[in-house]
């Protein structure tokens, strides 16, 4: 990312946090990344840091608490949250999950492949178009 502010990711599963912790090192991306396990204790991070927001947040759909869709839907409450770019990063590849995200104001849906290498693509992709897209510069 060519931002220096962190990286949020809402992710339950610690493998896949693990894997996106360890794609990102080995496509050299140096941003801070941030994880929570849920959209309850995203919305606790983003409201408690207004002052630090991250540049992108990566986000899973299915979660205890609160998941990806009330999320979604919660954050468009909070006008500092709603510039902040959301990819959702799931494996889930139904059209209706997708139709409602999009829906819900995401930037971007990406599904998780079970290969690594696939995976490190996928991560590529999110940080191309994020190093290449124009952004709010201050959230």
């Amino acid at each position: 990312m060519r931002s220096t502010k962190s990286i949020l990711l809402v992710e339950d599963d610690k493998v896949d946090a693990m894997t996106v912790k360890r794609a990102l090192k080995d496509i050299k991306v140096v941003n801070k990344l941030v994880h929570v396990e849920n959209g309850e204790q995203a919305l606790e991070y983003l409201n408690s840091n207004k002052g630090n927001m991250p540049c992108i947040i990566l986000l899973d759909l299915n979660m205890p608490i609160m998941n990806g869709r009330e999320f979604l839907a919660e954050r468009l409450n909070y006008d500092h949250l709603v510039t902040i770019p959301v990819v959702v990063l799931t494996t889930s590849k139904d059209d209706e999950d997708k139709l409602e995200s999009f829906k819900l104001s995401i930037s971007g849906y990406m599904a998780k492949p079970v290969d690594y290498n696939q995976f490190v693509e996928v991560m590529k992709t999110i940080n191309l178009y994020w190093t290449l897209s124009e952004t709010v510069s201050d959230h």
